[in-house]
């Protein structure tokens, strides 16, 4: 009777997993449509029609989302598909603020974009305290800070105090949500994980950003202290084995960084022989850290405090220091490679250093491949040194009998490995060095880098066919994860190349959607977490990408995205009714999403409708009341990821006399000034002056607002231009004015451009 509930609950799960995996590759399918079709600026809408257009898509997603929290059949699959169209309706309301700004020909990618999208993400996020929204929040959040400091179009000069208080702001905010998620106000782990690799990638960063002695004394004693504390606070105060995991990765990384600055400020003979020795200290303590946690694990309690849920823990921090022990273990690898690479070019001499190289990888691999007792991470250490080392000799001899040579001696030492990342890591190495000795068969044939990607697409494909040829199950199994995850890539890598044939590349990319596509389904089917999570990965990675490939328009990938995103969706849908696709209770978490305050999300989707109508309102009316003024410029042609093609414009009046260039030098990056402008004898628009408070203007005279940037040049907000894909080149060639609606408080909106 238990064998046969385990198998009902198996195929139960099974069919859950395709059911929303199809559900979720259809919503997104959707949105990357929406996105494509509004990035493509199709000149067959006017301003109205793409305005209606963006609110009914918001409309219509909300409304489904509202529609199948309703269902009663199929509960919890209808509430999955409910909360990914919620999910899918934020993400509209962005690319509907992009298509705004798009049609006003506001900044490409400014703060204000992300700001406003923000808002209603943060809001859902509290409301519903679901974790997507959590994390579509703090990314929103972090893009718009990082846009406020650095905008995309314009370089912003700050001081070393200023650059300070930036970095301390994104220490400061994400310690607060680290703080709110250790003390369960926020309940996210991917939120707490986040908060705490910005926090302390924010000190470490500042830690080595300032030439002022002051200053780099203060960022380091708070980036050591920041460890430290941590270290107490979760091994004395509250025990937590994968926080301290995280704390060791920060530690190790906070080595590291001060190690490379050294080796870039004193590198010799000397300082090579210590980072080798750098390299045995920084294992070490990685294996005493962990022989600590072990001891932890075995004893239990909280060393005096409140300790947090022990088996889950316990769980998760050996997953977590399994991953950052890797990590660690690879740095020490890479600079041990560094410094005996460097070790060797200084102390050649005569010699040619390429072949000692060679030779000192040899003497590194071999007596470990051949020695069966060694310590497991004396022999990674060892293996992978000797690998990095021979892939920098093989390359710069360029003899394809070496290269094959140390393939050979690279495949003896993959055996000789234990664990799933030491293997795919050498099996990395292992695809590098057929890359070497491929491209030095192949030499200066025609299209030689597609044949080698092809090449390896194949062995990799091959490999993964002939696995059952090995009898230990383990190295079966290394061999199969290497062999998916590299024939993915490579076959990724290949709709990205040149014709080798007619429309081959046509043929790549169509073959690689179809199959990832299928792959996605078929390992989830059979419940493969590690194949579904890469297949997966690549999907989404092909899905985002594809929008910079030339093979067809914006608008062409739109309409195939959204045909596709509404017949998997179908399928998707007719599998779960047809096999009648239940949810278990336990897995359910999507149910009470839209019951969760209903108003309240009501009131933020109305929040969000009404923004889009001030904001098309307020443009119309400038562009309808504001005065006309005709102005010169030089245009380039970039690209927005959410806006489409766009000319940044570089006007004439963003470069003042040099007497004002030198009072606007002075003045802090981003401060806020106002302008006059003045008609020349053409009826161009050219700098006046300054623009002092409470002073008069002449009948002629305009105010126009703008900020300086810390250099001499002046920034007006409507220095991008957006057109229709694939216009740039005739418009930065035809473009020489600019047509711009201003009104009485200085508040400016560009019209269009003319070459006259």
């Amino acid at each position: 009777m238990q064998t046969y509930q385990h198998e009902r609950h198996v195929k139960t799960m099974v069919r859950l997993n395709v059911t929303r995996v199809g559900f979720l590759m259809g919503v997104s399918l959707l949105l990357a449509a929406i996105i494509y079709f509004f990035a493509a600026n199709w000149s067959g809408m006017g301003r109205a029609d793409k305005i209606l257009s963006a609110a009914g898509i918001l409309v219509l997603f909300y409304g489904a989302a509202y529609f199948f929290s309703k269902m009663k059949m199929m509960l919890g699959h209808h509430s999955f598909l409910s909360a990914s169209l919620l999910v899918g309706g934020c993400i509209s309301f962005g690319a509907a603020v992009a298509l705004l700004h798009q049609i006003y020909h506001s900044q490409a990618d400014t703060f204000e974009l992300f700001l406003v999208w923000s808002v209603p993400a943060l809001l859902f996020a509290l409301i519903t305290r679901n974790q997507v929204f959590y994390i579509l929040a703090y990314v929103l959040v972090h893009l718009t800070l990082w846009q406020l400091f650095y905008p995309t179009s314009l370089y912003v000069r700050y001081t070393d105090g200023q650059l300070l208080l930036i970095g301390g702001l994104f220490a400061f905010i994400n310690l607060v949500l680290l703080a709110l998620t250790e003390i369960k106000w926020l309940k996210s782990y991917p939120l707490k994980a986040m908060s705490f690799i910005v926090f302390h990638g924010s000190l470490l960063i500042l830690s080595n950003a300032f030439e002022h002695a002051a200053y780099n004394v203060w960022t380091n004693v708070a980036c050591v202290a920041s460890i430290a504390i941590g270290f107490y606070y979760f091994a004395k105060v509250r025990l937590d084995r994968s926080m301290l995991t995280l704390h060791a990765l920060a530690a190790s990384a906070y080595a590291v960084a001060k190690f490379v600055r050294l080796m870039s400020e004193h590198a010799s003979t000397t300082f090579f022989s210590f980072g080798l020795l750098f390299v045995a200290l920084l294992l070490t303590g990685n294996v005493l850290f962990f022989r600590y946690l072990n001891r932890l694990n075995q004893g239990g309690g909280n060393a005096g405090g409140e300790a947090v849920d022990e088996e889950p823990d316990i769980q998760k921090s050996a997953v977590i220091g399994k991953a950052v022990s890797t990590i660690v273990t690879v740095i020490g690898i890479l600079i041990g490679s560094i410094s005996l690479v460097g070790l060797v070019m200084a102390a050649s001499g005569d010699i040619e250093p390429q072949y000692t190289l060679f030779v000192f990888s040899l003497l590194f691999i071999i007596p470990v491949v051949l020695i069966k007792k060694a310590n497991n991470v004396i022999r990674y250490t060892l293996l992978t040194i000797g690998f990095a080392a021979g892939m920098v000799s093989i390359a710069w001899m360029d003899q394809a009998g070496l290269s094959l040579l140390f393939l050979i001696v690279t495949i003896a030492g993959w055996f000789r490995l234990q664990g799933r990342a030491q293997h795919l890591f050498t099996y990395l190495l292992l695809n590098i060095n057929a890359a070497i000795l491929l491209f030095q068969l192949l030499g200066d044939a025609q299209h030689a880098a597609t044949y080698t990607v092809f090449l390896l697409t194949i062995l990799n494909a091959v490999i993964l066919v002939c696995r059952f040829l090995l009898r230990n199950r383990t190295s079966r199994r290394h061999l199969w994860e290497g062999g998916l995850f590299f024939t993915l890539l490579f076959l990724f890598w290949l709709t990205f190349m040149e014709d080798i044939y007619p429309h081959s590349n046509l043929i790549f990319n169509i073959f690689n959607f179809i199959m990832v596509t299928g792959l996605v389904f078929v390992f989830v089917r059979r419940s493969l977490a590690f194949e579904s999570v890469i297949s997966l990965v690549f999907w989404f990675v092909y899905i985002a990408f594809k929008y910079y490939d030339l093979l067809w328009t914006l608008l062409h990938k739109s309409v195939t995205l959204a045909l596709l995103g509404l017949i998997i969706i179908t399928v998707t849908y007719v599998f779960a009714y047809r096999t009648r696709a239940s949810v278990p209770e336990e897995t359910n978490k999507f149910g009470g999403i839209l019951r969760k305050s209903p108003v309240l999300i009501a009131m933020v989707i109305v929040l969000q409708l009404g923004y889009i109508g001030h904001h098309a309102a307020a443009s119309e009316l400038l562009l309808s009341n504001g005065t006309a003024i005709k102005l010169q410029i030089e245009p380039l042609d970039p690209r927005s990821m959410l806006q489409g093609d766009y000319i940044t414009l570089n006007y004439t009046i963003s470069t003042p006399p040099q007497a004002v260039a030198a009072e606007l030098e002075a003045r802090p990056g981003l401060s806020r000034i106002k302008v006059v402008l003045r008609p020349d004898n053409s009826g161009v628009y050219v700098f006046d002056r300054i623009y002092e408070e409470r002073e008069q203007l002449a009948d002629h005279e305009v105010l126009i607002k703008g900020r300086v940037s810390g250099w001499q040049n002046i920034y007006y907000g409507i220095e991008s231009y957006f057109i229709p894909e694939g216009t740039g080149a005739a418009a930065e060639q035809t473009a020489r004015f600019a047509y711009v609606r201003v009104n009485s408080r200085g508040d400016a909106l560009l019209e269009r451009v003319s070459r006259e």
